[in-house]
This record gives structure tokens, C-alpha cells and sequence, in this order.
């Protein structure tokens, strides 16, 4: 459980919503360092054949090997702004990418106006050195000139459709627009592989019919549980306040009306409230900050007691967070790798059944059992 002092005073909403009790897995396991080579890794998917492909924010890809090695840079990708937050971020890879090769990713695009969250595919050369026919699919705009809050991840839902996370660019110009129905900041979106709103969405915005969710501040994870299929959002809040979601088509998450964060100068959030009818509460938030990032849901007999378990990459408090879940409420919370003093930035499962996670200093490690 966590001791240090929260931020705020705020009460949760309802018993668990934070702080839940500790669990202690008892398989044993470790943390291996494979490789701390990367530059400025973002996003790690796994590729059939059990490698794994990852970002680098600069705007190259690598291959790793579950042993370590790395591949050359990937190029052929359009050109990034990498300034502050930005840069080539989530990335996934198709169903079928056996037979058609084909990767999608999100990155910050520059633009006239300054950039944007961007979504883009292409083909991955069968020599692997290089992303052929490289098409921008999808811009969430408006443009906005500034380097922060650009969300970034992305996953094929099970009807075969792009769910990608859109951040609200932090400034307090932009903020409001995370509950504003013809803008592309602050949403979950749902759409085709080629770009298109996907069939299925609920009606959010008739201008903009690609919008799921509404009302979020800057997601950096998304995950689909093994079992149920359902959307899980992990999100980044102000000085306290970092939040799991578990997305519902359609409904509004709150930022920046209601929150359990601060503003960074110690000043309340809009009128500082925690609730509001018609907008969601968070299934779990942390004060102080757990800085959320990349997630992914274990799904394996490696450990069986991880089995439909959440691990989320933590930055700022450079441990990956395991939150056990059941029946849509975190009851119990453990943190790994808490020793290496890495802020973490994304995770997923191996076809091995181990994890795999990267660091914003460049490391890859695989946690699995010993």
C-alpha cells in the first residue's frame, strides 16, 4: 500500500478506488536487463514469431530478440516532431501480419500549425529494414503548436478495427477541448484500417463519428482484457489524480470538470470537484502519482497467478505496477522492478508467457519466472 502523503485531501467515491492493499507474488521470479542500447524507446508490441518490434522516439523502429539482440533502425517512416513528449510513440501490429506485414503507429506530426497526433501503416520489408508505402491514416486534429499531452497508444480491437489515444496538449488553451465534440484532443478514437470511423461507435459527435470516449487528459495505455474483451485506459492526471479507466463506448471521463489532481502549482483543478452526474469516476487513481504509461494485461500458465492481472509502466515513480482485478475493481496492487530506478515506459506479454518492458534510458528487461 502506498505510505507516502497524498497530494490532495480529496476522498474517493467508493472503497478501493485507491490505495488498495498490497499482494506479493509468490512464483518465483525475476527481472533480467537484456539491453540498454535502446534511444529513447516509447512502445514494444511482440511479433508472431516472438520477437519484438519497438519505437524509438527519434523516429526509427528496432527488432529485438528475446535474448537481447538488436536489429539496425527501421526506416521509411514520415518524419516526427520529437521536441518535449513527442516523437514516433505506440505502435501494433496486424492480426494477419504473417501474411501482410503490415505495422501501425501513432506519432506527433509536424504540420504548418505546429503538430498533432497522427496515426499511420505500412508494410515491413521482408528484409526488416525499412517501412514500405508509409500512409498517414488518421490526424487528430487541430494542430496545436506545443510539445506535450499527445496520448499515443494503439491496439486492434477484436472486430479488426484501430483503437488510438489522443492526448489534450496540457495547456490550459487546449484543455477545454477534451470535452469539446468537434475536437480531436482528449479522446479515445475508433476507427478502420484505412482510416475511416469504424462501424459500431456510439454517437458522440455527429462532426466527428471516430470518437469512443470523451473527457480524457493524457492516456498513454491501452489494453484489452483477455477474457472479456473489455477496453482498459490508463491516464496520466495533474499533481495527483492518475487514473484507470475501463472504457464504455460513449461515455465522458470527466477532464478537466472533475479529477483528483492538483495543478502543478498546488491550485485546484477548474472548480476542484471529484464528481458530477453523467461523468465517469475512475475504477482506481493514485495520489501521489504512479505516472502511468504503457500497459498490457498477462495472459499465460508462466505464472498462473498473474493470469487477467494489469501491469502498467510507472515513469516518475519508476516501478511497473501489478493491479489485480476482479469483477472490474482493483483488489490488490504490487510494484516490480522498483529497485532499477528506471522510469518505464511500456510492456508486453512475450509469446514465451514472460514480459517485456522498455525504459525511457534506453533498457529492455524481461520479467518472467525463474
Amino acid at each position: 500500500m502506498e505510505t507516502s502523503p497524498p497530494n490532495t485531501s480529496y476522498q474517493p467515491a467508493f472503497p478501493g478506488q485507491t490505495r488498495i492493499g498490497s499482494v506479493t507474488t509468490q512464483t518465483a521470479y525475476e527481472g533480467k536487463l537484456l539491453n540498454s542500447a535502446l534511444s529513447r524507446p516509447w512502445g514494444i508490441t511482440t511479433l508472431p514469431d516472438g520477437r519484438l518490434l519497438i519505437t524509438e522516439k527519434s523516429g526509427t523502429m528496432r527488432i529485438a530478440t528475446t535474448q537481447g539482440q538488436l536489429g539496425p533502425s527501421i526506416t521509411g517512416i514520415p518524419a516526427v516532431d520529437d521536441r518535449g513528449q513527442g516523437g514516433l510513440l505506440g505502435l501494433t501490429v496486424d492480426p494477419q501480419f504473417t501474411a501482410n506485414r503490415m505495422v501501425y503507429w501513432v506519432f506527433s506530426e509536424p504540420v504548418q500549425e505546429g503538430n498533432l497526433t497522427a496515426v499511420a501503416k505500412g508494410r515491413l520489408s521482408d528484409n526488416e529494414q525499412q517501412i514500405e508505402n508509409a500512409t498517414v491514416i488518421y490526424r487528430a486534429g487541430p494542430a496545436y503548436n506545443g510539445t506535450m499531452h499527445y496520448g499515443g497508444r494503439i491496439v486492434v480491437d477484436g472486430t479488426g478495427n484501430l483503437i488510438i489515444s489522443t492526448g489534450e496538449r496540457s495547456d490550459l488553451a487546449t484543455r477545454p477541448q477534451a470535452q469539446d465534440p468537434a475536437s480531436g484532443l482528449g479522446k479515445i478514437i475508433r476507427i478502420t484500417k484505412e482510416g475511416q470511423p469504424a462501424p459500431g461507435n456510439p454517437t458522440i459527435s455527429q462532426q466527428r463519428p471516430e470518437f469512443y470516449s470523451l473527457g480524457h487528459r493524457n492516456p498513454q495505455g491501452l489494453a484489452l482484457h483477455p477474457t472479456t474483451g473489455d477496453l482498459w485506459e490508463s491516464e496520466m492526471g495533474p499533481r495527483g489524480g492518475d487514473e484507470i479507466n475501463r472504457i464504455q463506448p460513449g461515455k465522458n471521463y470527466g477532464w478537466p470538470t472533475i479529477g483528483y489532481g492538483l495543478e502543478y502549482s498546488g491550485q485546484k483543478v477548474g472548480e476542484g470537484i471529484t464528481q458530477k452526474e453523467g461523468l465517469e469516476q475512475p475504477v482506481y487513481y493514485w495520489d501521489p502519482v504512479l505516472s502511468p504509461s504503457g500497459m498490457t494485461f498477462y495472459n499465460s500458465d508462466g505464472i498462473a497467478e498473474w493470469n487477467n492481472n494489469l501491469f502498467i509502466t510507472g515513469l516518475s515513480s519508476k516501478h511497473i505496477a501489478r493491479l489485480v482485478i476482479r469483477d472490474n475493481k482493483v483488489v490488490g496492487e504490487e510494484r516490480l522492478l522498483a529497485g532499477e530506478n528506471q522510469r518505464f515506459r511500456d510492456i508486453t506479454q512475450g509469446k514465451d508467457g514472460a514480459l517485456y518492458t522498455v525504459t525511457d534510458e534506453g533498457r529492455l528487461y524481461r520479467i518472467g519466472k525463474k
